[in-house]
């Protein structure tokens, strides 16, 4: 999304904030089963700002959380949920799930997991900034007993499930209480230097021993983990952070890490050809598109103009050429294995069809525009502008571009300063209607839908349509009403779809990183084999 401002981006911008120095956990590490022996040195573009997982919603606390606590369930790499520690789900009624908790599952403190630790950790998302907006249309959570426990929503609630992937349980008993100098352990502080913020018991594969702001994270096994059944024998991972792309490249080549990430496009082929290392790529879920100003440009409001612009752009093309083939030439919002994908729609580049329809809406001559994209937010977005406004030509729609860097571009971009302007947008809950509430939805600024319609497009039988998606908890009735709504975008040319940023980790040969890679960009380092 911006990823606009949603709380998702405005985590991930600040992931190179300062750490808290090195510290100890008060939770102490344990002696190495005897399978767990090897080590990794990963090496990623930042470290983790803080080790309570609630304190910021972000890729890299994420990550964290992945490898220090476990969720109730979590994502399968087709976007299906696998169980956790919560062994079991039954739907109860249209607002009620009930859950079945894994039992003598224990934390790193040595308390045993319980529906306790649940409700302290379902209250405490409520209550934190970064994630009370997911929660909102939770009303309660129901104990039944120590193992069962059932969420309750306000109404029908289809995505009930994607967002218990949320739930990392905390350990109520470690995080309650205060500290020798009078502070409430289950507080939540932004920046702040709070006892959760410190110390982690988690119930995850491994505990942190060591934190040192910009230099190192140190983590170990954790020898009572309950997943007695995965396959990771890695008993100690040391995470440097290499903010600098080629520096962190490089460092995998000499063999200074055996573990990378992100890594960037134009090192792509530098590390195809290395034969000590070993490259996956997928394609993500970020969409990549974009809007047409219909209040600004009036021919802009003809359904035949914007098809025209969608038949001018070379999608394929600009995958190919400008990202290096680092991305998935898109037609529509919902990347593949969203319930929206509709896979009927592929790009339609056909000059002479673009030329066709801009003579038929009465624009032959074409007419002038401005655009406006960033130049460091997304990869290659300024060379991504200039391409589109070069294509546009050939329909005699004149550019007059300008790109700005990130930070002075979503200001413009909130004021809709242009005619033509470019977003990014990856779903926080993994779901198409995200999509279309903040991108296509008419704007209405005291709802809040449509907030990053920059396009101004607006079909209330298309919103209706989602609306009534999100209370229909039949999935496969909710993907048919979601593929219809990707259709009729298409159909109406309602944006210009380019593609979806592709996903790069490299390793030494010995490490198997590919089973455990997904396509949220949180690998399941737990289950990581080294050879």
């Amino acid at each position: 999304m911006k990823i606009p401002k949603t709380a998702t981006e405005n985590a991930m911008k600040k992931l190179i904030a300062a750490f808290v120095g090195s510290m100890a956990l008060a939770a102490a590490p344990v002696a190495l089963s005897a399978e767990a022996t090897k080590e990794l040195k990963m090496a990623y573009d930042a470290d983790p700002v803080t080790l309570d997982i609630h304190e910021q919603l972000s890729g890299g606390i994420l990550q964290l959380s992945h490898m220090t606590f476990d969720p109730l369930l979590r994502w399968t790499k087709d976007l299906g949920f696998e169980p956790r520690l919560a062994e079991s789900w039954t739907r109860v009624d249209e607002n009620t799930m009930r859950f079945k908790l894994r039992e003598g599952v224990k934390f790193h403190s040595g308390n045993e997991l319980t529906t306790a630790d649940v409700k302290f950790t379902f209250d405490r998302l409520k209550q934190s900034q970064d994630f009370k907006a997911i929660f909102k249309p939770f009303s309660g959570i129901n104990i039944i007993d120590d193992y069962t426990f059932e969420l309750v929503t306000s109404e029908p609630y289809p995505l009930l499930l994607n967002t218990a992937t949320y739930i990392f349980p905390f350990d109520s008993e470690f995080y309650s209480g205060q500290t020798e100098d009078g502070k409430d352990k289950s507080a939540i502080l932004k920046h702040g230097n709070s006892f959760a913020s410190e110390n982690l018991s988690g119930t995850g594969p491994y505990t942190v021993t060591e934190r040192k702001q910009g230099v190192r994270v140190e983590f170990e096994r954790f020898d009572d983990y309950w997943d007695t059944e995965s396959p990771g024998n890695v008993g100690k991972i040391v995470l440097t952070p290499i903010k600098e792309n080629n520096t962190r490249v490089s460092a995998l080549l000499s063999g200074g890490v055996d573990f990378i990430a992100p890594v960037p496009p134009n090192d792509l082929e530098r590390i195809r050809n290395d034969k000590s290392a070993n490259l996956v790529t997928m394609s993500g879920t970020r969409i990549i598109l974009f809007h047409m100003n219909q209040k600004r440009v009036e021919a802009f409001k003809n359904p035949k103009v914007r098809q025209a612009i969608a038949y001018a752009i070379n999608q394929e093309g600009i995958a190919a050429k400008i990202m290096k083939g680092f991305a998935t030439p898109a037609a529509q919002m919902s990347p593949e294995g969203y319930q929206g994908y509709n896979e009927s729609l592929t790009p339609r580049f056909d000059v002479a069809k673009a030329q066709e329809l801009m003579k038929e809406a009465g624009y032959e001559d074409g007419f002038t525009i401005t655009m406006m994209a960033p130049n460091n937010r997304y990869v290659n977005d300024d060379k991504i502008a200039q391409a589109v406004a070069a294509m546009l030509a050939r329909i005699n729609i004149k550019v007059d571009l300008k790109t700005l860097p990130k930070a002075q571009y979503w200001p413009e971009y909130d004021n809709r300063a242009a005619d033509m302007m470019m977003i990014g947008w990856h779903a926080d809950t993994e779901d198409s209607a995200n999509f279309y509430e903040f991108l296509t939805f008419c704007p209405d600024a005291d709802t809040g839908a449509g907030q990053y319609n920059a396009g101004n497009y607006c079909n209330p039988e298309i919103d209706a349509l989602v609306q009534k998606a999100n209370v229909e908890t039949d999935l496969d009735k909710r993907a048919a009403m979601l593929q219809e709504v990707e259709q009729r975008l298409y159909d109406d040319a309602a944006f210009v779809p380019l593609h979806w940023q592709d996903l790069a980790w490299a390793s030494k040969k010995n490490v198997n990183i590919e089973p455990v890679l997904n396509v949220m960009n949180f690998p399941y380092l737990g289950d990581l084999v080294v050879e």
